[in-house]
């Protein structure tokens, strides 16, 4: 599954005043739907998100969460206690060969609107992932072109009004890889996911950029990821800085128009 989902419903427009226009008339409303995550054979998470690019999202979110330790991916499906079909396409395996570490399974369901926040905290980040190398300064026209380039290519979202964008894009600001979803996660996810099955990790030389604010969340997926860069349309959290900071990685909010600020 390709593109991200969207469903038409009936809905009635009030204007300014609250005078109805019309009758009910069809609008496009982004999907959500539930999709089991599992480790070889083993449930690790269950999110809501927009199905679209599911094994990207499953791969993705096992190796930002850590999930994977190391071990490379070798088949990744989908699968249930029966076929595909029986469990509508929202459960995905991720397969290592038993080469990771047997998944502890999250207790209940995880919300499109924030990931698994404070689930991973500092302290266990700074255990598992060196600090990135040195880089140098990014240039803040890259930055202000990659905004607007993003913009175009949000398909979903200009079709919902209701959809997340993440994108990663080098140093010339060239776009390589756009993800949309209802959750602002899964949309980073989907997008490590597509570079972890490409080969294409870490991401040196590159910065990630999400549409919504930079929580601590966003910017331990992208350290985990070895991205130089994160750059978001909103604000950060003081943890998200304070993630940055501790990874040598460089952090912009507000990245709207002409203007930013750098907060690592």
């Amino acid at each position: 599954m390709a593109r991200g989902r969207s469903e038409q419903v009936l809905a009635r427009r009030y204007t300014e005043g609250g005078a109805a226009d019309g009758g009910r008339r069809p609008d496009e409303v982004i999907v959500e739907e539930p999709l089991e995550i599992r480790l070889d054979g083993q449930r690790a998470a269950t999110t809501m998100r927009t199905p679209g690019h599911d094994f990207e999202l499953a791969v993705g979110f096992c190796f930002t969460d850590g999930l994977l330790a190391g071990a490379p991916v070798v088949s990744c499906r989908y699968c249930g206690t029966g076929s595909a079909v029986e469990t509508e396409f929202n459960v995905v395996s991720v397969g290592t060969g038993g080469a990771a570490p047997a998944p502890e399974a999250r207790l209940g369901t995880t919300s499109s609107s924030c990931g698994i926040c404070g689930s991973t905290q500092l302290d266990d980040l700074r255990a598992r992932l060196e600090p990135l190398p040195p880089h140098e300064p990014w240039d803040p026209q890259v930055l202000h072109a990659v905004t607007e380039k993003v913009r175009a290519d949000q398909e979903l979202f200009s079709r919902t009004g209701a959809a997340h964008a993440a994108a990663s894009f080098d140093r010339t600001g060239a776009i390589d890889v756009v993800r949309e979803d209802i959750g602002r996660h899964n949309a980073v996810d989907k997008v490590v996911g597509r570079l972890l099955l490409d080969g294409r990790l870490p991401a040196s030389g590159h910065g990630l950029f999400v549409s919504g604010r930079a929580s601590f969340e966003m910017v331990q997926k992208a350290w985990a990821a070895g991205f130089e860069a994160v750059i978001a349309v909103s604000a950060p959290s003081a943890l998200a800085v304070e993630t940055a900071t501790a990874a040598g990685l460089t952090l912009a909010g507000f990245v709207r128009g002409q203007a930013f600020n750098v907060y690592a």
